[in-house]
């Protein structure tokens, strides 16, 4: 049996803004007052240690006693002595206490009002900078989701220069991301709203790559009636999944389970052609020449029991009705047959490399009736 899986191919990308216009993220000026806030606390907690000590061990006062001394004087409650201060050393820890005690809570205080204001303030501030940013982006694209397969995603998108926005409503996965330089929005996927806000309407590509296929079918069909020539690519888990996707209207699917099954029997059943597909930068470079022409080459099995088996490599082409042609067979023995012949026969077991014009993708899987397994080189 033949049956093939397509392989999106990224577009021409637009050149992504640098990683400080992407992070909204507290930085600059808000360390200081971090900094200084850590400082404070560990000064005033250093003093309060030293005087209830001091109390305790040189005055002879209980250590209840000491620290509630400690305690009403740094925080200027003024409720009166727990005993007599009479003596020269007492009014010396005391008058000690009240200077650099008060002191830090007042710096306390202070760095932790500027914290606060300030990170309000990024956080008004880096939204209508995060805002300003997506109302120019235009043609770009829309990732939903920062989870393993999002971040990757976004990784490759910064890599291939593409203008991108990711929508991730985890207050965690959204901040992470900002962290690494991308422009992100914590907002949920599934909402209208939020897409455009995302600019839905003047994007031209949308990839919804959650771990909830309910979610990437709402985010789909939200996404397709909002904009209709929108290019949408999808992420299943579920095989019957990938039906209803196409259906919302994804213009591709893909099922990274089924991927990553299908690169391991790859590896397993016929190792040289992964290796003479795989093994050089030059071979990478040839495939991607041909997906740029709207072709894919692929490694399929001929399962036993197939129409094809026993069938010359001829008749199966002709079968494909120009949809694609056999490049090389690898016997199950592992013989590898480059450039095969027209009579060369096809055996059960074979894996057979192809060259097919996506096109015409669904047209494999019509040919045959009976579906072992699939694999394709990605």
């Amino acid at each position: 049996m033949l049956h093939r899986t397509t392989t999106a191919v990224p577009r021409s990308a637009m050149a992504a803004p640098p990683h400080s216009a992407y992070s909204t993220h507290p930085t600059g000026l808000l360390g200081s007052p971090l900094r200084n806030l850590f400082f404070g606390v560990s000064f005033t907690l250093a003093i309060m240690v030293l005087a209830t000590i001091a109390y305790y061990h040189l005055a002879g006062w209980s250590l209840s006693d000491a620290i509630y001394m400690v305690v009403v004087t740094v925080y200027t409650v003024g409720y009166g002595e727990v005993n007599p201060v009479t003596t020269p050393l007492l009014r010396g820890i005391t008058i000690g206490t009240i200077v650099l005690g008060c002191t830090g809570m007042i710096f306390v205080t202070g760095a932790l009002v500027q914290f606060i204001t300030l990170s309000q303030l990024n956080q008004v501030f880096g939204l209508k900078r995060m805002t300003t940013q997506i109302d120019k982006l235009n043609a770009h694209i829309i990732v939903c989701g920062f989870g393993r397969i999002g971040e990757a995603l976004a990784n490759g998108l910064r890599a291939g220069g593409a203008a991108f926005v990711i929508l991730e409503q985890d207050e965690a996965a959204a901040e992470r991301a900002r962290d690494l330089g991308f422009l992100c929005l914590r907002a949920d996927a599934t909402d209208e709203a939020a897409l455009r806000t995302a600019g839905v309407m003047r994007a031209r590509t949308l990839a919804t790559v959650l771990s909830n296929d309910a979610a990437n079918v709402f985010i789909t069909l939200s996404a397709r009636s909002l904009n209709p020539a929108l290019e949408i690519i999808a992420r299943g888990d579920l095989p019957s999944t990938e039906s209803k996707l196409l259906q919302a209207g994804a213009t591709k699917v893909v099922l990274p389970t089924h991927i990553g099954a299908e690169r391991i029997t790859e590896l397993i059943l016929y190792q040289e052609t992964a290796r003479f597909i795989r093994g050089s930068e030059r071979m990478r470079d040839f495939e991607r020449v041909l997906q740029s022409l709207g072709l894919e080459l692929e490694v399929v099995a001929a399962a036993p029991g197939s129409p094809i088996v026993g069938n010359t490599v001829e008749a199966v082409e002709q079968q494909g009705n120009g949809a694609f042609f056999i490049v090389q067979l690898n016997r199950r023995e592992g013989e590898a047959i480059t450039h095969p012949d027209g009579n060369t026969l096809i055996e059960a077991g074979d894996g057979i490399v192809i060259v097919g014009r996506r096109a015409k993708a669904r047209a494999l899987s019509g040919l045959f009736a009976a579906r072992a397994y699939r694999f394709s080189v990605r």
